[in-house]
Parts: structure tokens; C-alpha cells; sequence
């Protein structure tokens, strides 16, 4: 064996010795202990490296196929309408809805939705009995059906209660989960349903004012911002109330009642009854769903004598003191024009508007001319649909051609056809001053004012004034009265038309009034449809009985809300003059 001196920088000298096998040592000159080896070690190191690099990139490959499928459960299998819910994107929210005090009318809650991965099911009857006992109005033949389709991916119910979601997680069946979802929540339930409308299952409206503005509603830079409506809720719900009432009352088969500000077309209620449910509107009928107040078109009876005697007053061919003969019937070809309750003798202006004269107003027509007539309710939009922010609105029924005939029975409220909102809104423009404002149900912006257009004269809206409130002091609106308001309308009966003619037991009874008449600046509507006579109102069912006292109630209930005190001035009635005789009227 030869050895040799090795030094190695500064390190001891070290003593290289030679083995046959090819084995090298170090060894260490003092004590002979080995430092380095080469051979059979070198290659158990280099045997080491190796697996340890094949052991990580094992790591590696099952990191990387853990993500893949990872990402293919959450996003590539899941179906369009879940997409974003897996895919991490916010739900859009729905913009809430609020009334012209902030009180929340319409607004959003999240909630569960649970859908089933079929693919993954273990034993499907156990599953159909078992969510069968948590969720008993599923069908079970339509959830077996989808549990066995195969699919990734099927909707089991929508927006489940907090309970509905514990019960059913507390199953612990393999397949289900959630899914968080956006639930239209309506606080006040049938409250306003006809101006509120309603969304399906996937929060897109259907009706109502969720309808007309449902991409507003949903765009995402209103940031939170709540659609503000013109109505009170505490004026919706009085109005409800008191309509309600009367409809029971006079088993009459619905209704439909407003108050309106004059001074800007706002509507501060509007009801239509029968109602449904916003929250659960699978459950309502068709006839439910009805909104008597917009869509419905009627032909108003002797509440357009208003429109009349102020045409007639605004064209000049008719003073208050000018008068009529309304001693005979009016016959033209087959038919006779009657008054219901005939005085058989001339009678003023005043007399015909409070007595409701069918025959005064007819003449009164006919000395305006036809063309007068109808450029006169074009002015008033009694010839148009309204442009209110409801998809529900109806047209007005016209005469085409408009003949004489019809001029003379438009005159007393028959042969023109017009929702009640038209009427309310037209009445607005007689008694605020003369200015026509088109009806709106959002909260106008008050650094700018609804813009109007003038239709009658001031002189004539001050006439019309104390006209309606005659109508309440000597006429046939007496119920309606309320000490201090001064409340001030006209009343109409108007028999529902029918095949070949006119049903004389079907009524529609209303009344449309105006308060305080001093200075107006609300108008309140009632129409009942269909009521039946009762003992107290001798068996008399004319809007004079069955409308006019419940305009009177509703008034008495929210004059205070809206900040208009009673007062004890003198009675707008009995200022000035009017010629009328002593007689008075029982409608």
C-alpha cells in the first residue's frame, strides 16, 4: 500500500490510501479516521437524489389533477343559471322599493336554494321520502322524475326558509346542497300589490311598477339607491280599509278608490279590490290580479257632468244663471233621456249639476256642439291612454265616429268608457285652478316641479268648486260631508253594459270628490262595482248611498296624516250667489 500527502487549502494533511477493490479513504495523519468515500457511496447518494426528485414531482402531478377536477366540479359542470353563484361573482341585487316616506315597500333577502347532483345519489327512494317529510308540497312524482334524470345538476325548490334549509341539511343526504339566491320580499303583503306588481323565481318583473322599471331595479349603479314611489303607505292602507269595508258591506263584487294631489298628479293611493299577494302570486286569479283602478274602462255615469257643465261654463255658452227646460223627456229615434229624480220644470246651471239632471246636461251639449265636446275631453286626456308608470293601463272606448248621438249621452256619463284614474286626474285640473297635470307614481323631484298645461280658466275651476260642494250641502253627495273639510264631488250611477243593452241591476256606483274646497288639494275617488242595496239605504245602491259616505270616511281617516286641519271659515257653498231653488234631493 503507498501513501501519499494530500493537502487540501489550509486543512491538516491528510494521508490518500489506494485499496484494490477501488475503494479511496481519507484518512487523517494522527488518528487514521476516514473523511470522504468515493465508489458504492457515491452512487447510494446519487440513488437518493433521484427518488427524492420522482417522490416530488409525484407530489406535484397529484396537486395538479386535485385542481383540475376541483375547478371542473365548480365551474365547468355546473350549469348556466349557477354560474355565478360557484364562479365567485356577486349576486345582482334588486333595488328596493320605498314609498314618499322612505318606508320600505318592496326589498331583497337572501336565500337558500336547494338543487341535487344526481350522478352522486346513493339510494333516490330514500331521498324522495325523506325530503317528501321536510318540503310535503314537492310533488313526488315530478322529484322522483328528476333525481333519476342523470343530470348535474336539477333545481329541488327555491328560496327555502331558514327552517326548511335546517331540516333538510340535518338529512344529511349525499347530492343536495345550496345555493345562495336573492328572494323579492313585499313587507306590507296586499298592501299597494296593484302599484308594487311582483318577480318570478328569478327576481324578473312581471307586473306593476316591477315591471315598468325591472331593468332599473337591476342595474348595479344604482348602488343601493331605492326607487322612491308618490304614495303613503298610512293613506294606502286607510283607503284599503275604508274600500274593503264598503264592498262587504254593499256585497258588491270589488272596487277601486284614489287620492290624488291636484297641485302635482301624484297619486298617494290607489287600490283595486279583490287584491292577491305579491309574496305568493302563483295563488292569484286572474281576476285578483285585475287592476280595477288603471286598466279597467267603465263608463262613469253622472260623474262626467262635471266635465260637461265646465265645458259648457268654459266655452261661454252657459253662465250659472243661464237655464234650462228639463220639463219632458228627450226622445231621439227609439230611445227617451229621463232624469231619475225629475222636477219637471227649468231649472239653472247649479240645478242641473246638483240635482244631476240628465236631461239639463244634454242641452247643455248640444249648445256646445259635438266638436267642442271632444276637443274638450281630448284636453282632459279622456281620449287617450294615460301615460301613469303602470304597464297595466287601459284605453278609453271612444265613439268613432262621434256623432250627436253620442255627444248627448256622453254628456250624463254613457258612451264614452274611462278608467277611474282618468277621472280622477281630469277632476284635479276643474278644481286646482285650471291646470292639467299628467298622474304619477314617483316622488317628483322638488327642485323641479311637475311641469302642467292650462285646460279651463281659473274663473270656470272656481265655479266647478262651488258647484261640487253644493252637491255635498244640497245634492245628492249629502254623505260625504265632514264638518271643516269642505268637502265638495259629484256623484254617479251608471247601470254595466251587457249584451244588447244595459244590465239595470248591475250598478257602478262612485264619487268623486275634492277637499277642502276653500282651497283644494286632494281628490278622492270611490267606485264600487256591482253593490246591492241594504236597510239602511232603503235598498238604494247609487253612488249616493254606497260611495259618497265612504269618500266621506276616508277623509275624516286622513285628512289629519296629510297635515289638513278642519276649520270653521265660512262654507265655500254659501259664497257668492248661485241660482237654485229650495228644493233639495234625496239620491
Amino acid at each position: 500500500m503507498d501513501r501519499e500527502p494530500l493537502n487540501v487549502g489550509r486543512q491538516p494533511s491528510l494521508t490518500q490510501v489506494h485499496i484494490p477493490e477501488g475503494v479511496t479513504l481519507y484518512v487523517g495523519p494522527r488518528t487514521g479516521q476516514t473523511v470522504m468515500l468515493d465508489g458504492q457511496a457515491k452512487t447510494a447518494i446519487e440513488i437518493g437524489r433521484s427518488r427524492l426528485m420522482i417522490l416530488g414531482a409525484v407530489f406535484c402531478f397529484c396537486f395538479l389533477a386535485l385542481s383540475l377536477r376541483l375547478f371542473d366540479l365548480t365551474i365547468l359542470s355546473q350549469p348556466d343559471d349557477s354560474r355565478a353563484a360557484t364562479s365567485g361573482e356577486p349576486i345582482a341585487e334588486r333595488a328596493a322599493i320605498t314609498d314618499r316616506n322612505g318606508t320600505v315597500l318592496a326589498t331583497n333577502l337572501t336565500t337558500a336554494s336547494l338543487y341535487a347532483n344526481t350522478t352522486k345519489l346513493i339510494d333516490v327512494d330514500e331521498a324522495v321520502s325523506k325530503l317528501m317529510r321536510v318540503l310535503p308540497d314537492l310533488s313526488r312524482v315530478e322529484l322522483d322524475a328528476k333525481l333519476r334524470s342523470g343530470k348535474s345538476f336539477v333545481w329541488i325548490r327555491r328560496n327555502l326558509t331558514p327552517r326548511q334549509e335546517y331540516e333538510v341539511n340535518s338529512l344529511g343526504l349525499p347530492g343536495f346542497a345550496f345555493q345562495r339566491e336573492e328572494r323579492r320580499v313585499y313587507p306590507f303583503g296586499r298592501l299597494a300589490a296593484h302599484i308594487l306588481g311582483f318577480v318570478d323565481i328569478d327576481s324578473k318583473g312581471i307586473s306593476g311598477i316591477e315591471a315598468r322599471f325591472d331593468e332599473d331595479l337591476r342595474d348595479p349603479l344604482r348602488a343601493g339607491k331605492p326607487l322612491q314611489l308618490s304614495i303613503d303607505i298610512r293613506i294606502q292602507h286607510a283607503v284599503t280599509d275604508e274600500l274593503a269595508k264598503a264592498i262587504q258591506t254593499f256585497r258588491a263584487i270589488g272596487g277601486a278608490a284614489l287620492v290624488q294631489d291636484v297641485r302635482t298628479g301624484e297619486i298617494l293611493a290607489m287600490a283595486s279590490l279583490p287584491d292577491f299577494d305579491p309574496n305568493n302570486p302563483r295563488d292569484a286569479t286572474p281576476e285578483n290580479r285585475f287592476n280595477r283602478a288603471t286598466l279597467g274602462t267603465y263608463e262613469m255615469g253622472s260623474t262626467f257632468k262635471t266635465f260637461n257643465t265646465a265645458m259648457a261654463l268654459d266655452s261661454g255658452v252657459a253662465k250659472l244663471t243661464s237655464s234650462y227646460d228639463a220639463t219632458h223627456p228627450i226622445r231621439i229615434a227609439r230611445f227617451t233621456i229621463n232624469d231619475d229624480h225629475p222636477k219637471y220644470r227649468w231649472l239653472s246651471v247649479p240645478e242641473i249639476f246638483i240635482y244631476s239632471s240628465n236631461i239639463g246636461s244634454v242641452k247643455m251639449a248640444l249648445d256646445a256642439g259635438v266638436d267642442t265636446q271632444r276637443a274638450f275631453l281630448t284636453k282632459l286626456g279622456m281620449t287617450r291612454r294615460l301615460s301613469v308608470e303602470l304597464p297595466e293601463t287601459g284605453s278609453p272606448l271612444v265613439p268613432n265616429p262621434w256623432r250627436e248621438i253620442n255627444a248627448m249621452t256622453i254628456a250624463f256619463g254613457h258612451g264614452l268608457s274611462v278608467t277611474p284614474l282618468h277621472l280622477s286626474t281630469g277632476v284635479s285640473a276643474l278644481v286646482n285652478g285650471g291646470i292639467y297635470f299628467q298622474p304619477t307614481l314617483l316622488h317628483p323631484d322638488s327642485a323641479h316641479p311637475p311641469a302642467g298645461e292650462r285646460v279651463i280658466s281659473s274663473k270656470t275651476s272656481a265655479a266647478m268648486r262651488k258647484l261640487m260642494r253644493l252637491v255635498v250641502t244640497m245634492g245628492t253627495g249629502k254623505k260625504a260631508d265632514v264638518p271643516g273639510y269642505w268637502i265638495g264631488g259629484k256623484t254617479g250611477t251608471a247601470e254595466k253594459a251587457a249584451a244588447g243593452g244595459y244590465a239595470r241591476k248591475a250598478l257602478l256606483s262612485s264619487f268623486v270628490s275634492a277637499f277642502p274646497m276653500t282651497e283644494p288639494r286632494y281628490v278622492v275617488l270611490v267606485m264600487i262595482d256591482e253593490p246591492k242595496g241594504t236597510k239602511e239605504t232603503y235598498g238604494y245602491a247609487t253612488g249616493g248611498w254606497t260611495a259618497a259616505p265612504t269618500v266621506g270616511r276616508i277623509v275624516e281617516r286622513i285628512a289629519p296624516m296629510l297635515g289638513v286641519l278642519p276649520t270653521d271659515g265660512p262654507d265655500p257653498a254659501t259664497e257668492g250667489g248661485v241660482l237654485i231653488s229650495a228644493s233639495t234631493d234625496k239620491d
